[in-house]
């Protein structure tokens, strides 16, 4: 193990240039692939507080007896889906419709008979405040006999779910993209550092040294490569979290940044991209030797 790390530091020094230049490249990959994930992880945030006001209302019809409700409240609060359930009275609901909707005070004041239905408010479980989970429940709830109608109002957070995966998805592509090139570069690098020892690997294989020998001080030249390369892309999406943070104001002080294994899974990428590198460049050298 000694001389494998000895070999693979050599390496560093024999091609400082290039050296950089591969640590650079996975750096920028992954920092590419980091921004997006930031503005992922923060938009998710920002729609977790919305998605908690997520809610069915199923209008039930005037004279449905209360032991038809109680019943049916318990079955609904059996959902998977369900997080609780709550019945909303004629009066209950006059009474928010006053305080809430003040445009419409007067309106509401001298009534003489009470135009607003009761209904049971459903409120949905953490992962299943999507849209085609809601849709699903609210159908479900068409089911029941006593049932009016059924409402819940999620076209606005559909289209935040479209732009977040759409981000997602940009950032990804662009990783990718990044990341093909990083492979390449730390290729490149690798072929030249095989090609400066090309005599000894010879005598190497000459001397009986096997392949995975060989490629020994190669690959953990790639894997530490990597290693840097994602150490530094997250000290890039670090300083650019703490700009956006700062030049904000205070307007954007509740933003997060990446969780342990959220870092661990980056940094992961990079040794993996820095063994790609290697791996393809120096099988292909073995093999035309």
């Amino acid at each position: 193990m000694k001389l494998l790390t000895r070999e693979a530091l050599l390496s560093f020094q024999r091609a400082p240039l290039l050296s950089v230049l591969s640590v650079t490249t996975i750096a920028f990959s992954l920092f590419t692939v980091g921004l997006f994930g930031l503005v992922a992880i923060n938009l998710r945030e920002a729609l977790r507080g919305l998605e908690e006001r997520v809610e069915i209302a199923a209008y039930t019809f005037r004279g449905t007896p209360s032991e038809t409700i109680v019943i049916a409240t318990q079955d609904i609060a059996a959902f998977p889906e369900v997080q609780d359930v709550s019945y909303v009275s004629e009066e209950e609901a006059l009474r928010r419709a006053r305080s809430e909707l003040v445009e419409f005070r007067d309106a509401y004041r001298d009534l003489q008979v009470n135009p607003l239905p009761a209904s049971i408010e459903v409120r949905m479980k953490a992962g299943y405040r999507d849209a085609a989970t809601v849709g699903r429940v609210a159908e479900r709830l068409r089911g029941f006999g006593f049932i009016d109608d059924v409402r819940f109002g999620r076209e606005w957070v559909q289209k935040l779910d479209q732009l977040r995966n759409l981000t997602g998805l940009v950032g990804l592509v662009i990783g990718l993209a990044f990341a093909a090139v990083a492979v390449v570069i730390i290729g490149v690098t690798i072929r030249l550092t095989i090609l400066q020892r090309a005599r000894e690997i010879s005598i190497m294989r000459l001397v009986g040294a096997t392949n995975w020998f060989i490629r020994g001080p190669f690959l953990l030249e790639g894997a530490l490569k990597g290693l840097l390369g994602g150490l530094l892309s997250l000290v890039l999406c670090y300083g650019g979290y703490l700009l956006f943070r700062d030049s904000s104001g205070g307007t954007l002080s509740g933003l997060v940044f990446f969780g342990p294994q959220q870092m661990a899974l980056i940094i992961l990428f990079g040794v993996l991209l820095g063994l790609c590198g290697s791996m393809v460049s120096v099988g292909r050298h073995l093999r035309h030797v």
